[in-house]
């Protein structure tokens, strides 16, 4: 895995994202949807397994997940397990929050 910076500190994380506000990276040719919740960034798939459709453009529950806006399939933020279990889960991605923030992928 490598790690790569996603925003040169906590406070540019938290002026570029709104607090529950899926937003979509693209880091070289790959998409990652990450939210920021709770003083937590959370990155997972940028798709819903079930239809691929885009999950920025989902909710965040008060529950913590991510919200799918095609059929409301509902994806824990931290394991990105579905909470009825009616497709695949989510792929996440580990968020390391040092003086900068650093999303590892593989």
């Amino acid at each position: 895995m490598r790690w790569v910076r996603i925003f040169k500190s906590w406070e540019d994380t938290c002026k570029a994202l709104p607090e529950n506000d899926p937003y979509q990276l693209k880091i070289g040719e790959r998409k990652v949807t990450v939210v920021r919740r709770n003083n937590e960034l959370f990155a997972f798939a940028p798709l819903c397994p079930h239809q691929h459709e885009p999950l920025f453009k989902g909710d965040v529950s008060p529950e913590g997940e991510i919200v799918c806006p095609l059929h409301s399939y509902r994806f824990n933020l931290k394991t990105g397990r579905e909470c009825q279990q009616r497709t695949e889960d989510l792929e996440t991605y580990p968020v390391r929050i040092d003086t900068e923030v650093f999303l590892g992928i593989d």
